[in-house]
């Protein structure tokens, strides 16, 4: 039975111009401390309530789940932005009843890339590696967001601990087509990386709890029988990395 869940927004950068945002969804009475999970929102300036959906069901298998706003626009294409929210979930997690040595780094879209490249530049956060990396409907051929860096090229040259990688991309994605992943996995196969690649049968917004709005220009709440069966698997998916 999934957990009740409460959320929380607090600042994880100071401006200027404005400080980033960032949403805590927690379970509202934790039996313990929890594993932490970061999820990254994908393409667009401050769009944190995207993947809202997706991180309070994700929360409610017992998780604590920071999601923070990125700006793709800024002029590091939001680089900055991503690592400012890692280092600040590594240094308060304890603080929302969460354990910064049990992270999970997930992203969706062009969140996901940027989440792969956490396990793959250990030098991203003096040397710490989160537990487990989880890319949801994206790209790893373009350099990731959160190092500038293609997580491809670093999959061929990485050394030491490998994290664990989960892929889940939607069969009916036209946006991002799934053969992406399946060719970031072969890659990992053939690295002998430990990786899985999860399909469901939804699209590039289904995959995370929502649907596309042409007039709002953004992914937004749905109750598409479908796209909340997909998204749900896709909690899931992070639970199991997390609680592993």
């Amino acid at each position: 039975m999934p957990i009740s869940t409460t959320v929380q927004t607090v600042a994880c950068t100071t401006g200027p111009p404005a400080p980033q945002l960032l949403d805590v969804y927690r379970p509202r009475s934790p039996r313990a401390t929890t594993p932490a999970v970061l999820l990254w929102h994908g393409m667009g300036p401050d769009m944190r309530s995207e993947v809202g959906p997706l991180a309070e069901e994700t929360a409610s298998h017992g998780l604590t789940v920071f999601v923070p706003d990125w700006r793709s626009d800024s002029p590091d294409g939001g680089r900055a932005h991503l690592t400012a929210s890692l280092r600040y979930v590594r240094e308060n997690a304890a603080g929302f009843g969460a354990d910064p040595e049990r992270l999970v780094v997930a992203g969706w879209s062009a969140g996901a890339g940027a989440a792969i490249g956490t396990a793959l530049r250990p030098d991203l956060l003096d040397g710490s590696l989160p537990k487990a990396v989880v890319g949801i409907a994206g790209l790893y051929w373009r350099p990731a967001r959160s190092t500038g860096f293609v997580p491809l090229e670093d999959l061929a040259q990485a050394t030491g601990r490998r994290v664990p990688v989960v892929l889940i991309h939607g069969t009916a994605d036209t946006e991002v087509e799934c053969r992406h992943s399946r060719d970031f996995l072969a890659a990992l196969d053939e690295r002998e990386w430990p990786a899985a690649l999860h399909e469901p049968e939804t699209d590039h917004a289904g995959v995370i709890m929502t649907a596309y709005d042409p007039d709002l220009g953004r992914c937004v709440p749905t109750t598409d029988a479908d796209a909340l069966r997909a998204g749900r698997a896709t909690a899931r998916l992070i639970a199991e990395a997390a609680l592993a």
